[in-house]
């Protein structure tokens, strides 16, 4: 994992055969605090979205939310052959996002106050993405009990008191990022997979077999960048290089930054 302090443009790159890239966009909500530029957001959005901003009572919320959908319109636009304005969207029974309308990309996101993220990826892939700032550690922790597997919660508990912080957020994040890959959100009982720490595959997933899915299908990785930590899921049948792009404020033309390489997990996937 990386650590920046500093909210630069990262990219990351894992070669894995020839595979297509992910493509992985940050953007700042606070960005949009600067003349003229939530009011270009917004024109971007549908009539129902705009509605749905308005009604957050706080302003940092609905800035997070315009940064969301615009950066979800403005990163799609890049790879497909539509206007950002124009993108028309869909949500299955638990709330996931998708294109309405096939035309070869499908995309998950996740926001925060600080930072927004879309996940960007060719063809029917199924991947989700999460992100949450360091500060919630504590929170997640004193959920853990609720949130957390048997497995989790024991290996928890052998940690010492920092370490234990750092291990809930890794742990709430992968299993969001599972679930939002999965699309059926909290349909899946938290207790029923496990994100097991350390041996040979470094990280491993387990699942209960009531849960219909393979492990061994899945490669994920996290990310430490500008106070926040991100977890990336993906079908690693599919999944090929990760470039993160960042684009500052949302609308401007995205920078892209080598940063070196991250680790993925089962480190045994070939």
């Amino acid at each position: 994992m990386i650590d920046r302090a500093e909210p630069r443009p990262p990219h990351f790159v894992l070669t894995v055969m020839d595979r297509k890239p992910l493509k992985l966009w940050c953007a700042y909500p606070g960005d949009l605090e600067a003349e003229g530029v939530a009011e270009a957001c917004a024109a971007l959005l549908n009539d129902e979205e705009r509605a749905r901003v308005l009604r957050f009572k706080f302003e940092k919320h609905r800035l997070e939310g315009l940064a969301t959908r615009a950066l979800v319109r403005t990163a799609l636009s890049r790879y497909g052959e539509v206007a950002a304005g124009d993108w028309r969207f869909r949500a299955n029974a638990q709330g996931k996002p998708a294109i309405d309308a096939e035309c070869g990309l499908s995309f998950n996101l996740s926001n925060s106050p600080g930072l927004v993220v879309c996940l960007v990826a060719e063809g029917a892939v199924e991947v989700g993405v999460d992100v949450e700032p360091q500060e919630r550690s504590g929170q997640i922790l004193e959920l853990a009990p609720k949130v957390f597997s048997a497995r989790e919660q024991a290996q928890l508990a052998e940690l010492a008191d920092a370490e234990k912080l750092d291990r809930a957020l890794s742990l709430w994040t992968l299993k969001e990022s599972y679930i939002k890959a999965r699309g059926l959100g909290l349909s899946i009982p938290l207790d029923k997979f496990s994100f097991v720490f350390g041996g040979a595959e470094g990280i491993g997933l387990e699942l209960d077999a009531s849960l219909g899915d393979e492990a061994a299908r899945w490669r994920f990785c996290q990310l430490y960048y500008a106070g926040h930590r991100l977890a990336v899921m993906v079908d690693g049948l599919v999944a090929g290089a990760l470039e993160v792009w960042e684009a500052r404020p949302v609308l401007a033309e995205a920078a892209r930054v080598d940063v070196g390489e991250v680790q993925w997990f089962p480190r045994d996937i070939r």
